[in-house]
């Protein structure tokens, strides 16, 4: 379903769009010259970066996902920083492969599942503000922590505050059924999303790689379950 602004960011793009409404009237009505021409411009630009930052975009899912479930898919817009190979995750308890994803404020921040499967479980993690493409945010920032259990084995998805953002949304439970491209989140202003899959899975990304969710491939399952 098509939105100017996702339900995720309500709470927030009203109020924006709210200011961003004031400081052009202000303009309009209580000032002049060059003070009114300032403060209608940022009106606008508020009011502007506001409809751009919430916007909710159709991300059709890539026709290949759809065939092989195997696939693991960007859940979100950004750039890959990087690909690390884990001696043992501690959700999935076993080696494994971390792909991370930087958002930045222009980035659709709308999130979407990775692949399909059954929510196993979820834990929201208060911690620290670092800035999102520091290797250690994946571990001291504020975040979310999903883990799924596809057909061909469990990943693990998080999502990440950043030094900018400040709230992370989901609408994901525990024995939710996860439907690959389908939208379950977001994060606000700059951040970034970890997908963790089991060592040996092939990666499809390498650092500086630039993904759209649901429509670029980050790993391909090897594992027929666990």
């Amino acid at each position: 379903m098509f939105r100017i602004i996702t339900p995720y960011g309500y709470d927030n793009a009203f109020i924006l769009l709210g200011i961003s409404a004031a400081l052009v009237a202000l303009s309009q009505v209580a000032l002049s010259g060059f003070l009114s021409v300032i403060t209608g411009l940022l009106g606008l630009g508020l009011g502007a970066f506001t409809l751009w930052f919430f916007r909710d975009a159709e991300r059709p899912l890539l026709k290949e996902a759809a065939a092989d479930s195997r696939l693991i898919m960007a859940p979100a817009d950004g750039q890959v920083v990087n690909v690390i190979a884990l001696d043992r995750d501690p959700l999935l308890g076993q080696p494994a492969t971390q792909i991370s994803i930087f958002l930045s404020p222009v980035n659709l921040h709308v999130n979407r599942y990775p692949a399909s499967g059954t929510i196993e479980s979820v834990e929201y993690i208060p911690g620290k503000y670092l800035m999102a493409f520091n290797p250690k945010s994946s571990s001291e920032n504020e975040r979310s922590q999903f883990v799924l259990r596809t057909p061909h084995g469990r990943i693990v998805f998080q999502q990440i505050t950043g030094f900018l953002a400040r709230r992370i949304v989901y609408d994901t439970k525990p024995g939710d059924a996860a439907r690959v491209g389908e939208r379950f989140g977001m994060m606000k202003f700059g951040s970034r999303m970890d997908v963790v899959v089991p060592a040996g899975s092939e990666i499809c990304v390498r650092p500086g790689d630039k993904v759209v969710s649901a429509r670029h491939i980050l790993a391909r399952l090897s594992s027929d379950g666990d």
